[in-house]
């Protein structure tokens, strides 16, 4: 499969209490190197206002994400609201055409240790399996991987590194879309890597 869902979640957090606040999805298919931008979507779902969350938030966060957390307190929309956003993108015909008959399949950074408890919690376990595939692809953890392999320079493995390393920029911005495309980004570039240095062969 060379189709994927890039996607990144933003949350008040990383602890298991931790809120989730901001979604992002984005299409990427690796057979035709593209990222489908237009087809990208991104929602803000509403939290405890910031002054009440404050008192369990790690100082990153306080220093990092206090506007977001502001923002998904005021335009945030609810849980409730929020599985039916994202049924209704799946389900969308645009979706549906990219993606055929398969299931997502999600790629993204972090994935088992933040953004997939985090959507299995305010999703519920039966839409994760009806909507999403259950391989994913984690970028870091590929390019970790790449670096033991010697195709990647040693410390390389690191969300940051790899957006040097590929000339995409100097640092994350961490909002969802942004962190989305970024990784969408990364996984390309990754394969044209590969195909560079005779690892893959190139699709025709």
């Amino acid at each position: 499969m060379a189709k994927y869902l890039s996607l990144d979640t933003e949350a008040t957090g990383l602890e298991e209490h931790s809120l989730l606040i901001q979604v992002a999805v984005v299409p990427v298919d690796g057979s035709k190197n593209v990222v489908a931008e237009t087809l990208g979507k991104e929602v803000l779902i509403q939290c405890p206002s910031f002054e009440d969350l404050k008192p369990n938030l790690s100082e990153w966060v306080i220093r990092h994400n206090e506007g977001l957390i502001r923002k998904a307190h005021t335009e945030g929309i609810s849980t409730l609201a929020f599985k039916k956003w994202m049924e209704d993108y799946l389900t969308s015909e645009p979706i549906k055409t990219f993606f055929g008959e398969e299931r997502p399949l999600l790629l993204g950074k972090s994935l088992s240790a933040l953004d997939i408890p985090l959507l299995t919690k305010n999703l519920g376990k039966s839409f994760m399996d009806k909507y999403f595939h259950h391989h994913t692809l984690d970028v870091t953890c590929v390019g970790r991987f790449l670096v033991d392999a010697g195709v990647l320079p040693p410390g390389h493995g690191s969300t940051t590194q790899l957006l040097k390393f590929f000339n995409i920029r100097s640092m994350s911005n961490h909002t969802a879309l942004s962190d989305a495309l970024d990784m969408a980004q990364i996984y390309l570039k990754l394969v044209k890597l590969m195909e560079e240095k005779g690892l893959k062969t190139p699709v025709t």
